[in-house]
């Protein structure tokens, strides 16, 4: 047990009935008399930290561990401090964590050498031959020095030492120092409770701000982010303070917890505890972030292992996740519980009866009884549906969320069968009023994967990467918030079409059903998309929706991740791609429908996500598809006539500055129909003049400026040059030199051996750079200089790979397909992302004497997505199955070979931690 504040381990105590039983204490001694003291007390921590460690990893209990480890740490700076003269009216004190007896193998040991009067110039030589002595033998600790009227003064004036104060225990010297110390820093002289909870909830919402006020970061804080550890302590301390109690086991004595929040509080702290050992001994130093670096080796080391569908590290990450979701949603809901209850207790101003369940004190909503949702289990949703209806409704009192908690489990298979509760849930899909924020709390609370089971198997789900930043529950829900914000002015001038769209819905509700399917499968095996569309079948159909919209619902969740697949991997100016998706789609509901759900959903996975050029995309792909459904799919032109029409423009305009038709067609001699299906007529005639009115055909042709309808979306840049080997190489390498991503790359050479090629580009914040001349010119000068000279280009990219990058272990996967009809052949890599990825890439397509007509580049987190459309040199689809077999296993072999390289000292295996059977 850790010791209680009023006792000492030190001088006046015998030491030995503390000593614990691996600490031979007599041999210990024996050596000090012979040996070098900072030896013999070394030697001493070293065992004990292999001692800890090995129980550890034997699955000790958690709360013996970190408690013997503050009370072997008493006994070593015990032993210490009786090496040194003092009188009785100089203590030594533990403060903090350890004041607490709680101890982490890397914890700071903070310690306050306390005096009855400041007599710090008398004890300064033994003072600082103390603190040196720890120091030598490598104790990490904080100390201060200070008298009683010191600590008192300082207490005053700084909330953070007045709480540090709370948690205080003898270590060694005058007992009755600290208790007048702390009777004189108590909540009846400074810091009232009141005042001391309103200091510590400022404390938490500046805290929590600075982690994004979020539970769910890729690489969370486990001490100090939002549900983490901090939370614990915080609610410790306020109610502590209130009720003057010790230990949090007495706040049950005091009505202040349940038994079940003390013991899921103490479990949910047990959890953390493990985690954080285990982080401090992969670390080898005290580390609170739970970084990419370690997770992977925490999952292994406390037993998480891969499954079908599911990697260890996901599930110790769920479980981790829904561990500071528990912990936040007991902080908040007792905070707000000791403010309601205790500091504005009988001073409700303003109670209005809702009904026989529920009334409104002070804007926030309650029960009319403890038993309410016992009598009626139905309110469990009804209230959700209330606050939903009624904005005037600021939120939910403390005592009805504990009453929630406390019968939640009545949402059981009858609840979900009952048809009130059915209509009251199709209701709540249809309320007015932040329809997302009333889920939120539905899953704070643990109403809605309990109503939805489907739903509380995804509540913290995580996937491994850098692309999903959000747990599957929260990114759905995210999603919804999406949906509904549409309809603001300020978001209807981010996304016009989006908005439009929901605006004229005839059932709102069928696109928040979708939202709420589309990702409920992930983490079963299987493709998520197919099964997630059975699910909402299913939901439907228990909820008495009609057929056709059955039907739709299946449609728009297994088919969710179509839009975005083909506007960002196809080449969309081709017509029968167009064709093809709006045949797929089938009708002008559907792709609205799907429309929605694709922006919603791509600007709820990652805010980096989305960018103006993706939106260009899918926006082209809609309008082109609605178009064809409208006026018919026997509507569909012809490449020929698309290519004759954008010719037909472009000499119109180039006719206006001086270049004759005849001249231009020569230009256009050789060039594919490609460029007149891509690019617009006025961007055609430009690259032609440049051609026409160039001086030189030696010096390459670059421009470059910025594309877009009304604003910006990439940064275009057309380069015409001698078709030197390796030109899509050295373009590649110097544009990741300079940091700009390419987005788009539409390649053709004429039969006079030109490179006619053309780049979408932004940089590394996802802009277009345009505006910025100065780094235009720069850009345009290092592109010339690697044409003229590839060697200037540096192919070598000396970028390192990001930290966050080395820690997934992708294996990189390259698909040839030739479809019937098709004049390229399509080759699509998925690899980790890197620097100089892309011109690697290119290098080996050279080697294998491969043009490369257009590439898609995408980049989806740590990976990247690209799909080449490349042909034999003699312009004709691949077709030699032993040279694609080759030519895939090239590509395998050498990026992950440069893949494992990155990778190799990022890990190594972990002991695994026995499961405790405590």
């Amino acid at each position: 047990m850790a010791l209680m504040s009023n006792q000492s381990i030190g001088s006046s105590l015998n030491i030995s009935q503390y000593a614990p039983l691996f600490f031979d204490q007599k041999r210990f001694q024996a050596d000090l008399e012979k040996q070098d003291p900072v030896k013999v007390f070394r030697d001493a921590l070293d065992a004990s930290k292999s001692h800890f460690k090995n129980r550890f990893y034997e699955g000790e209990d958690i709360h013996n561990l970190v408690n013997e480890l503050a009370r072997f740490a008493d006994l070593i700076l015990a032993l210490a401090w009786d090496r040194y003269e003092w009188q009785d009216d100089v203590s030594l004190i533990a403060v903090g964590g350890y004041g607490r007896g709680e101890l982490h193998p890397h914890s700071d040991i903070d310690l306050l050498i306390l005096m009855k009067r400041d007599r710090s110039s008398h004890y300064r030589s033994d003072i600082e031959q103390f603190i040196a002595f720890l120091w030598d033998i490598q104790l990490k600790i904080g100390h201060s020095v200070r008298s009683i009227s010191q600590c008192v003064a300082e207490a005053k004036s700084d909330l953070t030492v007045a709480t540090n104060l709370m948690e205080t225990r003898l270590v060694a010297g005058n007992r009755q120092s600290l208790l007048d110390m702390l009777r004189k820093t108590g909540p009846d002289r400074i810091w009232a409770s009141t005042d001391f909870y309103k200091g510590k909830m400022i404390e938490q919402s500046l805290r929590h701000q600075k982690h994004g006020d979020t539970e769910y970061n890729l690489e969370p804080n486990i001490k100090e982010a939002p549900g983490g550890l901090r939370d614990i302590q915080l609610l410790n301390w306020t109610a502590k303070r209130h009720f003057n109690v010790y230990r949090r086991s007495q706040l049950v004595q005091k009505g202040f917890l349940t038994e079940e929040e003390y013991l899921t509080i103490r479990r949910d702290e047990e959890f953390l505890w493990s985690v954080r050992f285990g982080l401090h001994l992969i670390a080898g130093r005290s580390e609170e972030r739970l970084l990419f670096d370690h997770q992977r080796k925490l999952a292994e080391m406390l037993g998480y292992q891969d499954s079908r569908g599911r990697l260890g590290i996901e599930k110790f990450m769920q479980r981790y996740y829904q561990t500071v979701l528990s912990i936040r949603e007991l902080n908040d809901v007792l905070m707000q519980y000791l403010d309601e209850a205790v500091y504005r207790r009988g001073k409700t101003k303003k109670v209005a009866v809702l009904n026989d369940r529920f009334v409104v004190r002070d804007n926030y909503i309650d029960t009319t009884s403890e038993d309410t949702f016992r009598k009626y289990p139905s309110a469990l949703l009804e209230l959700f549906v209330i606050l939903g209806e009624n904005d005037k409704i600021t939120g939910i009192r403390a005592s009805t969320i504990r009453q929630i908690r406390l019968h939640r489990n009545f949402v059981d298979k009858k609840f979900r069968e009952s048809s009130q509760n059915k209509e009251l849930f199709l209701r709540l899909l249809k309320v007015p009023f932040k329809l997302s924020l009333q889920l939120q709390r539905m899953n704070r609370y643990g109403i809605l994967g309990k109503y939805l089971p489907e739903f509380g198997k995804i509540v913290g789900q995580t996937q491994h990467d850098l692309f999903h930043i959000y747990p599957v529950d929260v990114h759905t829900l995210q999603v919804i918030k999406n949906l509904r914000r549409f309809v603001r002015p300020e978001i209807a001038k981010l996304f016009p079409v989006a908005s439009h769209i929901y605006k004229n819905l005839a059932k709102p509700e069928l696109i928040i059903i979708s939202a709420l399917y589309h990702d409920i499968a992930k983490g079963r095996g299987g493709d998520h998309s197919v099964l997630g569309a059975v699910e909402v079948t299913e939901f439907a159909k228990r909820h008495g929706l009609q057929p056709e919209e059955i039907n739709i619902l299946n449609w728009v969740v297994e088919n969710h991740l179509l839009m975005s697949t083909v506007s960002q991997k196809q080449d969309i100016s081709d017509p029968e791609v167009i064709h093809k998706f709006a045949d797929h789609v089938g009708s002008i509901r559907q792709l609205e429908l799907l429309y929605l759900l694709t922006v919603a959903d791509i600007n709820a996975t990652n805010p980096r996500l989305w960018t103006d050029w993706k939106g260009s995309l899918i926006n082209n792909l809609y309008f082109e598809t609605k178009r064809l459904l409208e006026q018919g799919m026997e509507t569909l032109e012809k490449k020929d006539s698309w290519v004759i029409s954008a010719k037909t423009s472009a000499v119109k305009i180039l006719e206006t500055l001086g270049v004759p038709q005849d001249h231009a067609e020569l230009i256009w001699q050789d060039v594919g129909d490609e460029l007149f299906l891509r690019e617009r007529a006025e961007d055609i005639a430009t690259f032609t003049k440049a051609i026409y009115f160039s001086e030189s055909d030696d010096e390459p042709i670059i421009l470059l400026k910025d594309v877009g309808v009304e604003i910006p979306v990439a940064t275009q840049i057309f380069v015409y040059a001698k078709n030197r080997q390796r030109i899509f190489s050295v373009i590649s390498a110097v544009l990741d030199k300079l940091q700009l991503n390419i987005q788009d790359a539409r390649l053709q050479s004429t039969s006079d051996d030109q490179a006619f090629d053309i780049f979408y580009v932004l940089d590394d914040k996802d802009l277009p750079i345009g505006a910025d001349k100065k780094l235009c010119r720069f850009v345009i000068k290092e592109l010339a200089e690697g044409i003229k000279n590839p060697n200037f280009a540096g192919f070598n990219i000396q970028r390192r790979t990001p930290r966050v990058l080395k820690h997934f272990s992708l294996k990189t996967s390259a698909k040839i397909t030739n479809k019937t009809g098709a004049s390229t052949t399509s080759l699509e890599i998925i690899t980790p992302d890197r620097p100089g990825l892309l011109a690697h890439l290119a290098s080996i397509l050279l080697r294998f004497e491969i043009n490369i007509y257009n590439a898609k580049i995408a980049t989806l987190g740590e990976r990247v997505e690209d799909v080449f459309y490349i042909t034999d040199l003699n312009h004709n689809p691949l077709i030699n199955d032993d040279l694609n077999k080759e030519l895939q296993e090239t590509i395998c072999q050498e990026l992950d070979a440069r893949n494992d390289f990155e990778r190799q000292d990022s890990y190594t295996p972990q002991k695994k931690r026995r499961q405790s059977n405590v």
